[in-house]
């Protein structure tokens, strides 16, 4: 730990002696701990020293989000590799229970967050999703990006570990009926925001972290927070009220979810991939 206080000092310019270190739970990837120095509180995430290109995609993501000036995000102070380990340090932000308003903010902040489009759909490096790589090659075509490189992708690695999904090819020959009369644009997403990734401060401000972000369409951060629940009705109609989704989304939200039952699927195995086969059943009824 003292050696990633002396990290935190070049960073940041400010003398950072070690205090103390205590563990957080919560996460099922990474250790967590609350650093206690002389120049502050630090967020601190450890692993093996293969995550470092994972959390380096993180810092970029934390700090792109943080450039929008919408939705609070804790900010990235540094990231390396040491004694065996890979660490991320960020902003320390005491979380507590939300304000009666707090979910309609995170819904206009959201939107707002949303606005902010890039000139193709990717990123500018790969990250993960959950524990697996997640590919951003930049494509000017959502369909095709989000065809081959989230719904192929994650069909893949199931075949590979023995999975096979029936009608997935048709699917994915179909992905194109559920785009007429809609161009999404290239927002810059979260890209896991479901309910563990969102907290608030003692203030009841809205904070989200654990980005796996690129840019794609806005409404596959909004099928999200609906598959595990945690966002209430303040939430979604402060969002619609501040930019309301095009018809068919409800559709789309199970064509946009499929992408993260597959993952889980391949993470965490279970009854993950019964439920993404009637997905893509529902969707091959739709389309």
């Amino acid at each position: 730990m003292r050696a990633i206080c002396q990290a935190i000092e070049e960073a940041s310019g400010k003398g950072t002696e070690f205090r103390s270190a205590s563990p957080i739970s919560g996460g099922c990837i990474n250790n967590a701990l609350r650093l206690e120095t002389s120049s502050g509180t630090y967020f601190v995430k450890k692993n093996h020293p293969s995550f470092l290109a994972a959390f380096e995609a993180e810092s970029i993501a934390l700090a792109q989000i943080a450039e929008t000036q919408t939705i609070r995000v804790p900010l990235p102070i540094c990231y390396g590799r040491n004694e065996g380990d890979s660490y991320l340090v960020l902003e320390y932000i005491g979380m507590s229970s939300p304000r009666p308003d707090s979910q309609a903010e995170a819904g206009q902040k959201l939107a707002a967050m949303h606005r902010n489009c890039g000139e193709a759909f990717g990123w500018n490096k790969d990250n993960t999703i959950g524990a697996t790589r997640q590919p951003n090659p930049y494509s000017n075509s959502w369909i095709e990006f989000y065809r081959d490189h989230r719904l192929q992708f994650q069909f893949e690695l199931a075949a590979q570990g023995g999975q096979t999904f029936h009608n997935a090819e048709i699917l994915l020959e179909r992905i194109g009926d559920f785009f007429e009369g809609y161009q999404p644009e290239p927002s810059i997403l979260h890209g896991d925001l479901w309910g563990g990734n969102i907290g608030y401060t003692q203030e009841g401000e809205p904070v989200i972290f654990d980005p796996a972000t690129y840019y794609g369409d806005r409404e596959t951060d909004l099928a999200f927070t609906e598959m595990f629940g945690g966002f209430g009705p303040d939430f979604y109609n402060a969002y619609e009220s501040t930019w309301p989704r095009h018809s068919g989304h409800e559709i789309r939200k199970t064509l946009y979810n499929l992408y993260h039952y597959l993952n889980h699927h391949n993470l965490f195995g279970g009854g993950y991939a019964n439920t993404a086969q009637s997905m893509i059943n529902q969707l091959i009824s739709w389309g």
